[in-house]
């Protein structure tokens, strides 16, 4: 679990979401992440993906979008070479006939998860991968690292069941930090990147994040010391 998502202030989240492309740097640099790939194939799916969704009136993924959807997913996390030759099993017609059905069914997401599931390939954490891209507002990728973040929900299980026990703790993380914060346009995608990016420069051993994991760490007990400090009042 991340000390992190334990953390219910907005400035110590954006502190860690200001280092998200340090991060996605260091590791698109290292050997894991397929010859330096992930950096563009995050900029694309972060930005170029979501805005080319919106821009449609019908919101959609076309097979190729699809087919390098999870060439950014397998680079930023596992890689598995199956999966990506059954994405790209898919017709044309398949991709973008499901996906828009996905699109329409929100915000039933468990709906829209099912949907996207009869594709070759994709299961919840790709099918939320498409979902978050389109309806960051709505969603979050189900990444093995923001996961692992949310306390109580080890081991993974790459079911529908457990990424709706994901998504509703995001989600309620999200509503939490647009309670307080003077700027209240958190979504749980914009969280699911903080807790990524700091597991990942964890694990690479940066020492970027350093100095925000003690802060969060610091006003955690802050805020359990307060919050049992009313309680005895009362």
């Amino acid at each position: 679990m991340s000390e992190l998502f334990e953390c219910k202030q907005p400035d110590t989240w954006r502190k860690v979401e200001g280092k998200y492309w340090h991060v996605v740097e260091a590791k698109s640099k290292s050997k894991k992440a397929s010859g330096g790939k992930l950096q563009n194939l995050d900029k694309w799916y972060q930005e170029e993906l979501p805005a080319t969704i919106s821009s449609r009136c019908d919101k959609h993924v076309t097979l190729s979008e699809m087919v390098k959807l999870m060439e950014w997913k397998l680079t930023r996390g596992k890689f598995r070479p199956r999966l990506q030759q059954l994405v790209s099993s898919n017709s044309e017609s398949a991709v973008a006939e499901c996906s828009r059905k996905a699109f329409n069914l929100l915000p039933d997401v468990a709906a829209a998860i099912s949907e996207l599931g009869s594709l070759k390939g994709v299961g919840p954490a790709t099918a939320s991968a498409v979902l978050a891209a389109g309806a960051p507002e709505q969603t979050a990728f189900m990444s093995d690292e923001a996961v692992a973040s949310v306390p109580g929900l080890l081991p993974i299980q790459y079911t529908a069941k457990h990424y709706a026990f994901y998504l509703n703790k995001m989600v309620e993380m999200t509503k939490t930090l647009n309670k307080v914060d003077p700027q209240p346009d958190w979504t749980p995608q914009r969280l699911e990147r903080c807790l990524w990016a700091l597991t990942v420069a964890k694990q690479q051993q940066l020492p970027l994040l350093g100095g925000v994991v003690g802060v969060a760490e610091k006003r955690s007990v802050a805020e359990d010391h307060r919050t049992s400090k009313k309680l005895k009042t009362r």
